[in-house]
Parts: C-alpha cells; sequence; structure tokens
C-alpha cells in the first residue's frame, strides 16, 4: 500500500499547524519547511478546511490554523477523508471493475478486512498523538517568534546548514 501525495501533504500540513498552534501560518511556510509544492498544498489546504480540519483566511495578514484541537482531529478520519474514495484495487471499483475473477474471488474480502483494519489502527491516533511532546518534531517544524512569515523560512534553512 502507498499513501497518495494528498495524504501524506494533509498530515505534514496538519502537524504543521498543531506545531505552530496559536499563530496563523502561511502556505509558503508550509512548502519551505515540509518540502512541499504550494500547487499541491493549495489543492490538499482547501479540502482541509472544507473537512472543518483548518480555518483560512485570505488576504495580507492570511494563513490559516487547526479548526479544532490537536486531541480532536482522529488520524484515521483524515486519512479516510483523502484516501476513502479511491479503490484499492481494480475489484473495489463497481463502475471500471473488469477482472474476470471479481465473482468467485475471495482476495476481495481479505483485502477489505485489511484495509479496515489499516484504518482501524490510525483511528487510535489523534494528531495530538503525532506532535505533543515530539522535540524533534518541533525542532523541524516550529517557526520562530517575532519573525515576519517569508522570512521565517529563510531564517530557519540558513539555521540548518
Amino acid at each position: 500500500m502507498r499513501l497518495t501525495i494528498r495524504t501524506n501533504l494533509a498530515m505534514r500540513s496538519l502537524m504543521f499547524c498543531a506545531i505552530n498552534a496559536g499563530r496563523t501560518v502561511r502556505k509558503s511556510e508550509i512548502a519551505e519547511n515540509c518540502n512541499a509544492s504550494e500547487n499541491h498544498l493549495a489543492q490538499v489546504i482547501n479540502t482541509l478546511s472544507q473537512r472543518g480540519y483548518i480555518e483560512t483566511r485570505r488576504g495580507r495578514a492570511g494563513g490559516m490554523q487547526l479548526a479544532r484541537a490537536a486531541s480532536e482531529i482522529s488520524v484515521g478520519a483524515v486519512f479516510r477523508d483523502f484516501e476513502g474514495g479511491l479503490p484499492f484495487a481494480e475489484c473495489f471499483d463497481a463502475e471500471a471493475n473488469t477482472c474476470p475473477l471479481a465473482q468467485g474471488c475471495m482476495l476481495r474480502t481479505a483485502l477489505a478486512k485489511a484495509l479496515e483494519a489499516f484504518f482501524g489502527e490510525l483511528d487510535r491516533y489523534s494528531l495530538a498523538d503525532l506532535v505533543d511532546n515530539n522535540d524533534r518534531l518541533e525542532e523541524i517544524l516550529l517557526l520562530p517568534e517575532g519573525i515576519p512569515p517569508v522570512s521565517a523560512c529563510s531564517h530557519r534553512i540558513s539555521a540548518r546548514a
């Protein structure tokens, strides 16, 4: 199994917002610190906002923050929102399935159970579980205080070099 780039970016964005709780962060900051394309992030941020994970504001002082506490954001729910609509295998897509074994194959049942176990395990974790007391992640993602957003990115890069 391989996660889509969108799911990966969604989790990076949420972790970034959680580490920088109480601060409005910008898409460019997430892109810079999480090695992501701003174009891909725009789509992901839109979905995160529509699903109620983040709040966004436009304009000069715009950006995003978590819409609710990190402890209330289920990792499993995020994965379902981003991965759940994609068929895991051809036989999971009723409209596009051309597998000649579909009528008698038990693999689909086994895969469905495995996927539910996968999502079920992720349901045990909240965003807070991923970021709280995670000093290494904080070191990577925490933006310096008092530095304007655009400068923060270049400052962090030069500090790592």
